[in-house]
């Protein structure tokens, strides 16, 4: 136990300094992109805000890579100070001594998915916020609930607020659907009902229509007028209505079955969503391959030679699992293959991989 604690310990702060770095470069690449990005338009405090928002995200999409390089960093070492020489000489084979970063690399999986996803969430989520708000003031929003689709158009004159009882899965019509128009300086002057409308080139196409003015004063009923179908312009686009929808990524992991649900609620396609829960739920497995991976090509003593292929090796096969995983992401979003075989075949199947080329140099 005292062996396994002490390889877990070495295991841990190689990745804890490798993540530090990475924080580093990552905090001062996005900080001179976001000052190129506004290029004066916005204060230094709010722009070092956005980095600080955004760095979370980014590192957590780098997981994979930090976890790899850490085990390739930790076993090298090993190598060189003959420490994994020793502990086989006392009678540990190579997979027991892979064990403790193997169970850190797991640990840091599933602490990384717990805890570190729903950070991510919500700082994905201010980032979306503060960057609108800088960009156009925030005139466009979007909001699903259980009570239906909000949506919020805007430009200088004025503000539009949306509601839908459900859309299409394309987001491109919308159903049981009222608009509530505001004027910046006298609040609603316009009320539409439709039973349905249609985005396309800038313009709802609505039909079944009643329009209430609320500006003239005295009964607005009584001024109603129906309409078979009716124009309105919009500076929303099917495009920008589905973006507002984030990454998945901006929902947190314990919230998204309740979004999935939202989602079919509203008439939406929540595949994308499913897809990406069962991905984040088998991400602990495939950090734990990639540990795997790197002890399967570093393990060897580095008296035998050639380090710096199996370094080399050990990276582009890290790269190409994870690779191979992303393309079994779009696999099931499009819907080619079940969800769950996307999710946990290629971690499972990269495990079994590292385990059999360890097993082969062990044996010899």
């Amino acid at each position: 136990m005292t062996l396994h604690l002490y390889f877990a310990k070495r295991f841990l702060f190689v990745f804890l300094g490798i993540l530090t770095v990475f924080f580093l470069f990552l905090a001062l690449l996005d900080l001179i992109e976001q000052l190129r990005r506004f290029e004066g338009d916005a204060a230094f405090g709010s722009v070092l805000q956005l980095t600080l928002l955004n760095i979370p995200s980014s590192l957590y999409e780098m997981m994979p890579l930090i976890v790899i390089l850490s085990s390739i960093g930790v076993f090298l070492t090993l190598a060189r100070s003959s420490e994994l020489v020793v502990a086989r000489a006392a009678g540990r084979s190579g997979l027991l001594c892979i064990a403790g970063p193997a169970v850190v690399a797991l640990l840091i999986g599933v602490v990384s998915v717990a805890a570190f996803n729903p950070i991510v969430a919500a700082t994905s989520k201010q980032y979306s916020e503060l960057s609108e708000k800088l960009e156009n003031g925030g005139r466009n929003v979007l909001s699903i609930g259980a009570e239906g689709l909000w949506l919020r158009q805007g430009d200088d004159e004025g503000q539009t607020v949306i509601h839908a009882a459900r859309s299409s899965p394309l987001a491109t019509t919308l159903f049981d659907v009222s608009f509530l128009a505001y004027d910046n300086e006298n609040g609603p002057f316009r009320r539409i009902t439709a039973r349905s409308a249609k985005l396309q080139d800038g313009v709802w196409q609505m039909f079944g229509v009643k329009i209430w003015d609320l500006g003239l004063g005295g009964n607005p009923e009584a001024n109603a007028t129906n309409y078979i179908s009716y124009e309105l312009s919009s500076t929303l686009t099917a495009e920008g209505i589905r973006d507002r929808f984030g990454k998945p990524s901006s929902v947190s992991i314990w919230n998204m079955p309740s979004f999935i649900a939202g989602l079919e609620t509203a008439g939406f396609s929540a595949i994308r969503y499913a897809v990406w829960l069962n991905m984040e739920l088998s991400r602990p497995v495939f950090l734990l391959s990639l540990v795997l991976v790197g002890a399967a090509f570093t393990m060897r003593h580095t008296r035998l030679g050639n380090t710096g292929i199996s370094v080399l090796t050990a990276v582009l096969v890290g790269f190409g699992l994870y690779y191979i995983r992303n393309f079994a992401q779009i696999l099931g979003e499009n819907g080619q293959i079940n969800m769950i075989l996307a999710a946990w075949i290629p971690p499972i199947a990269s495990s079994f991989l590292a385990l059999g080329i360890i097993l082969h140099r062990e044996d010899g």
